[in-house]
């Protein structure tokens, strides 16, 4: 885990277990030097949290979490294209 961070960035918490998704949460506050506790939004329920991240959370700032957004939303694209050309009827 990254243990500094600034507001702005991202606090990821990786599940260990598959009926537990990822969780993601905006930080909004930390320590005066970056360390924990952060104050966090959990993006999952709007719900606000003093939070002391444990091995299984890394921060991401906002710019890396924004490419991987991307990056994402790239591959869902190109299954979607994918899964509808293979659907489409052949003439």
């Amino acid at each position: 885990m990254t243990a500094h961070a600034a507001p702005g960035d991202w606090l990821i918490v990786q599940s260990s277990r598959d009926s537990h998704p990822t969780r993601r949460a905006a930080i909004l506050a930390v320590a005066r030097d970056g360390s924990p506790p952060f104050t966090v939004r959990w993006l999952d329920t709007g719900r606000e949290a003093i939070v002391f991240p444990g091995p299984d959370a890394q921060v991401v700032t906002a710019v890396r979490q924004a490419e991987l957004d991307q990056e994402q939303q790239e591959r869902v694209s190109r299954v979607q294209s994918e899964i509808s050309h293979r659907a489409a009827p052949r003439t």
